[in-house]
């Protein structure tokens, strides 16, 4: 049998809930929550070290809780109160996992392949956007996302839940811009940055080399920092009245032009 917890005043409980609400407590911890069994599963698949898993009996099996012993996780059986206290939306399985994060420094990167395509995002913050993002480079199988200047903590569960546990599914690092663009160099990446100014248009470039497309907000767009550091500049012809997109969107469209003239390899 599975331990088991009912009360939502429990201190362990309590910590778990500073856990999702708080990215002060989960830098300061370490630890995170994730929450439904796809997400879990990416993530175990990831290599994340799953610390407990908290299943509520009615949505989450016991058995399945057990199938989770493979993984030397511990299991507890939680009531809908505290089910309801921890999940972050209302339609997870059952299962919320506490999980050890990931460092995310640029010299933890691993690529795939020996030419690898890079997505950096410089200082992007609204979750959905990030989560938008991760799920494009998941889509395109880039080697890596480096997200440059971050605003926002990597594990808040906004992110996690619109990137649909692409989180996990990715190679990601956390840097300055200076520091991503000193990287970016010394491994002699081509890096093309999305600006509208001093540009060309995206699908006038080559991308066969190491390639590192670079996106910025839709508010501000990108710092003097990647024009200057860009091997070129590139845009995407508007053909509309507005001049900017969705940053997932342009991200998307400059990664998959990277992924034809690659032929999807």
């Amino acid at each position: 049998m599975s331990k088991s917890i009912s009360s939502v005043q429990n201190s362990f409980i309590k910590q778990l809930v500073l856990l999702k609400e708080k990215a002060r407590q989960r830098k300061k911890t370490g630890l995170f929550l994730i929450e439904g069994k796809r997400e879990l599963s990416l993530a175990i698949k990831g290599g994340y070290n799953v610390n407990t898993l908290l299943f509520y009996p009615e949505l989450f099996s016991e058995s399945e809780a057990q199938a989770m012993s493979q993984y030397d996780i511990e299991s507890i059986e939680i009531s809908k109160e505290v089910f309801q206290k921890l999940a972050h939306r209302d339609t997870t399985e059952g299962v919320i996992a506490v999980v050890n994060s990931k460092h995310h420094t640029l010299e933890d990167l691993k690529f795939k392949s020996k030419n690898p395509l890079i997505l950096v995002a410089e200082a992007p913050e609204k979750p959905g956007n990030i989560g938008a993002l991760l799920r494009t480079a998941d889509a395109a199988n880039v080697d890596a996302v480096i997200i440059a200047n971050p605003k926002s903590d990597l594990y808040n569960p906004n992110i996690i839940r619109s990137s649909v546990g692409c989180v996990f599914t990715t190679e990601i690092a956390m840097a300055s811009s200076d520091e991503a663009i000193d990287f970016l160099k010394k491994y002699n990446f081509n890096i093309f940055s999305a600006i509208l100014q001093e540009s060309e248009p995206y699908h006038s470039q080559d991308y066969t080399l190491p390639t590192a497309i670079v996106v910025g907000t839709e508010a501000t767009g990108l710092t003097e920092e990647w024009r200057k550091a860009a091997s070129k500049n590139i845009s995407i012809p508007m053909q509309g009245e507005i001049d900017s997109m969705n940053v997932s969107v342009a991200a998307g469209i400059l990664i998959f032009e990277a992924k034809r003239q690659r032929n999807f390899k």
